[in-house]
């Protein structure tokens, strides 16, 4: 097992070779001394800050001219030319200052980036070079802390251990003048360097605090809130642009934002001010690439790498950065190749190391994927996303593995053994279904991984721990899934879901991976709907309201919708309302017309050049989805009182003059049973709800009629009735498991076998883990003559209670006895190991024993000869 890649944790790795020289790092912690920095400084300072390069640029020329001293004033100086992408006059400022302070290493850092960039590495190396030397020759000058984090900075680059690092030079800076912001930044971008988004956001967190002010610290949160927090991240990314408008670093990150939420020609537009601001800025010309490649110009897509690559010929960090993107939005065959070519140039780069082996895991190309994924961890040990993987790998060696001439499905043991065979009959029915409907020839077998822990599905998805709310994933052919064993407190019907990104192996397929979130999510949820009754989405009282109050994403810009979104519940409303468009479409014009649709997404046509053409125009589509969606929301109770009624201060609804029990009002009606059930006035209690059943039947809410009629009902001693109610909330839900139980119960007090079937397959789809479904489920087959499904139920018995499953033993002995009398004795004996007084066991066993006996054959006597005297 590796250890914990943490920067913030011990780990033993092997040393750089110039970490012999560990007396710098003792040196430097004993000296003391901060540099005072003049008001006229800090003003200065702050026009950086603030995005006014041009004049930062005058004043610190001004200071120059002058001869001011300090090696702050070129530093600036020099910061301001790069931001503006004049490169030459930066390099020449860089020279004129090195020979006034050939000692500062900050200046020369810069040097080096900038013979970097320009492809000039022997010059890079000998800066480094320089730098190395000053530092072990004069330790005592770097005991500042703008110095300290220049040291940590050229000694990273320098390959030594980023923790060495953490600890005696920024942590160091941070003790020595903590009203400084230059360590905070330094140990957050590590440690988002090094994926370990936690340590990021603790040290920007605390910044902030400091220096709220700071764009550079306000974007660093933002880039390390950006995978757990969305909102508070746009948040932060908000302030640092309020603070400074041309703060390059911040809008870089937006552009990056606005390409995942497939906002191209918002995510152009922000490309544009970047390059007013530096038209050379390289990220800037990486991500206009990306572009060409979503709109299918392969000729303007290498145009922009070479701008993004510029001189630096053999600089990875570009085509890492656009492969990076591409991956993004599941191009990973296209990602791949760029990894591809970023190690062609490095082999070195661990990061295109690291994602090339989540490209290729996820494209099912396992043996190079994990091959990789060892490679990019011994390259850098303190990467959480390579350390993540190789401890996934150690996981899923112990997972079983189930395949058939399509799919290779990985599961827990115990799981593959319980339930294993019915996800594999799922996939297969699904297969047949959705293939045969899309025209689709599947050409490898879909991998499909099942996770009893939650963090390895995380890890596997997303290579982090996270994704909180994902029930599934597809990559194509690729599908990750929470096993039921994951979702204890809130569980969801497995089997939709895995139908769901099956959908998508199929879209996906048909698409080369080139369509939008939207649609792809939009088609899944449609064809859930299609396959089962109970599956899917369904119109919500909350989702009525917000189509009526005008609050649809216009279809040209949906996939937004599942960027950022205000809650969870309007996340669903996303995978809703792509839904609902997809079943548009295909009402108004065909499901042919959707496959043209996905062929040309295919030929890489942009999504809405595709709705355009092969519909009556983008607009119309728009206008005409807009009344369709809103026909279904007026559908929704068309009877009920949808008026929000007043309340007090206490949040009690007024009471108005006149009955409740001739309101139509949802809220009315509801509060005025829960008071009577409060009350326990059963009987009472059943009228309002039995009007809210007919005035909104649709409603399956946590607290719908349904449960608290039932619940009446039950007190009422009224089983028949009760029995009744649950069970048209059964036929509705997909997974409402307090109420399947409750009507396995019931079927199996009144001996309606195909009724515990029902309820305990119901069960099964939600939980497949309960051994009290399996027990009724072998019951019921045996009662209603279907003892080989019998058998299978008794044997996941087996695995879920191996310890209490006498009842199971003999059980399957009895169905086994005539055709598998070997394997009923074993059961019986196991069965009888539990409990020798067994005696119905023990009489099957006798006459299993005489069953045998009998069927030997037996000896014949032979005569014998005798001679004759």
């Amino acid at each position: 097992m590796p250890c914990s890649p943490r920067l913030s944790h011990p780990c033993t790795r092997p040393r750089c070779d110039w970490l012999r020289f560990t007396g710098l790092v003792i040196a430097i912690t004993l000296c003391a001394g901060s540099v005072a920095h003049a008001t006229e400084l800090d003003d200065t300072r702050e026009l950086f800050q603030t995005g006014r390069y041009q004049q930062c640029i005058t004043v610190t020329q001004q200071a120059l001219d002058a001869r001011r001293y300090g090696e702050d004033w070129p530093v600036l100086h020099v910061e301001s030319q790069l931001m503006l992408g004049r490169h030459e006059e930066a390099r020449a400022a860089t020279t004129a200052a090195l020979k006034r302070y050939p000692w500062s290493i900050r200046l020369r850092l810069m040097s080096r980036q900038m013979f970097h960039k320009a492809g000039q590495q022997e010059q890079a190396q000998a800066e480094l070079a320089e730098i190395r030397r000053l530092i072990l020759r004069f330790p005592w000058r770097y005991t500042d802390t703008a110095n300290l984090v220049a040291c940590g900075d050229a000694l990273l680059q320098l390959e030594a251990e980023p923790r060495d690092v953490l600890l005696n030079f920024y942590d160091r800076a941070k003790k020595e003048n903590p009203n400084r912001p230059d360590a905070y930044v330094a140990i957050g971008n590590l440690a988002l360097e090094k994926h370990d988004d936690a340590l990021a956001a603790e040290e920007f967190r605390a910044a902030v605090k400091q220096f709220p002010d700071d764009p550079d610290v306000q974007f660093g949160l933002a880039r390390a809130l950006a995978s757990s927090d969305s909102q508070a991240a746009q948040q932060a990314l908000d302030r640092a642009l309020e603070i400074n408008p041309q703060h390059v670093p911040s809008l870089l990150f937006t552009i990056d934002r606005l390409i995942d939420a497939e906002r191209y020609d918002d995510a152009e537009a922000a490309i544009r001010l970047v390059l007013e601001i530096n038209p050379l800025q390289s990220q800037a010309w990486a991500y206009r690439a990306v572009l060409a490649h979503y709109a299918a110009d392969p000729k303007g897509e290498q145009a922009y790498r070479a701008a993004a690559r510029g001189r630096a010929v053999n600089e990875p960090s570009m085509d890492y950065l656009i492969g990076k993107k591409l991956s993004r939005n599941y191009r990973f065959r296209e990602g791949a190749a760029y990894q591809r070519r970023a190690l062609e140039q490095d082999a070195d780069f661990a990061p295109a190391t690291i994602q090339l082996a989540q490209d290729l895991l996820r494209l099912g190309k396992e043996e190079e994927g994990w091959q990789l994924a060892q490679a990019g961890f011994k390259s850098d040990g303190y990467d959480v996303v390579s350390f993540n993987l190789i401890t996934l790998q150690e996981n899923l060696a112990k997972f079983r593995t189930l395949e058939d001439d399509d799919f290779i499905v990985r599961m827990d043991a115990r799981e593959a053994a319980v339930y294993g065979p019915r996800v594999l009959q799922l996939l297969q029915r699904a297969k047949q279904t959705l293939c045969e409907k899309y025209d689709l020839q599947l050409s490898a077998p879909v991998i499909v991984e099942i996770f009893p822990d939650q963090s390895d599905f995380a890890v596997r998805t997303f290579g982090m721990p996270g994704g909180a709310g994902y029930l599934g994933v597809c990559f194509g052919n690729v599908i990750t899934a929470n096993s039921p064993a994951s979702q204890a407190g809130n569980p969801t019907n497995w089997e939709s879901v895995l139908w769901h990104e099956f959908c998508h192996t199929v879209t996906l397929n048909l698409t080369n991976n080139k369509m939008p979130r939207w649609l792809s999510e939009g088609i899944s949820v449609y064809e859930e709907r299609q396959a089962n009754g109970r599956w899917g989405q369904s119109m919500t009282p909350q989702y009525r309201k917000w189509i009526l109050d005008d609050k649809l994403t216009p279809v040209s810009q949906l996939s937004s919708a599942f960027m950022s979104p205000p809650s969870g519940m309007h996340l669903q409303f996303a995978y809703f309302q792509s839904s609902l468009v997809v079943e548009h479409l295909i009402e108004k014009h065909g499901l042919d017309t959707l496959k043209l649709i996905l062929h040309d997404l295919g030929a890489g046509v942009p999504v809405n050049v595709a709705l355009e053409r092969r519909t009556e125009g983008l607009a119309k589509l728009e206008n005409d989805f807009a009344k369709f969606a809103r026909k279904r929301a007026l559908a929704l109770g068309p009877d009920v009182d949808w008026t929000e009624p007043r309340r007090d201060e206490t949040g009690i609804i007024e009471a108005d003059a006149g009955d409740p029990l001739d309101s139509k009002n949802i809220a009315v009606l509801t509060e005025h049973a829960k008071t009577l059930l409060a009350a326990e006035q059963w009987e009472s209690a059943k009228q309002p709800l039995q009007k809210l059943l007919e005035l909104l039947p649709e409603n399956i809410s946590s607290e719908n009629a349904y449960v608290l009629l039932a619940t009446a009902h039950r007190q009422l001693g009224e089983t028949d009735q009760e029995t009744t109610v649950l069970e048209k909330l059964a036929t509705r839900s997909p997974d409402a498991l307090p109420v399947y139980l409750r009507l396995l119960t019931l079927a199996v007090e009144r001996q309606d076998w195909k009724a515990v079937e029902i309820n305990a397959n119901r069960i099964i789809s939600v939980n497949p883990l309960l051994p009290r479904a399996y027990n009724a489920w072998a019951r019921a087959c045996r009662e209603l003559g279907k003892p080989a499904t019998a058998v299978a139920a008794y044997q996941a018995v087996l695995e879920l209670e191996p310890h209490v499953a006498i009842d199971a033993h003999y059980q399957l002995a009895r169905l086994l006895h005539k055709n598998d009398p070997l394997s009923a004795k074993n059961h019986l004996l196991r069965a009888l190991e539990e409990a020798p007084r067994f005696r119905e066991a023990h009489r099957l066993l006798l006459k299993i024993h005489r069953e045998q006996k009998s069927a030997e054959p037996q000896e014949s006597a032979e005569p014998i000869e005798t001679k004759a005297d």
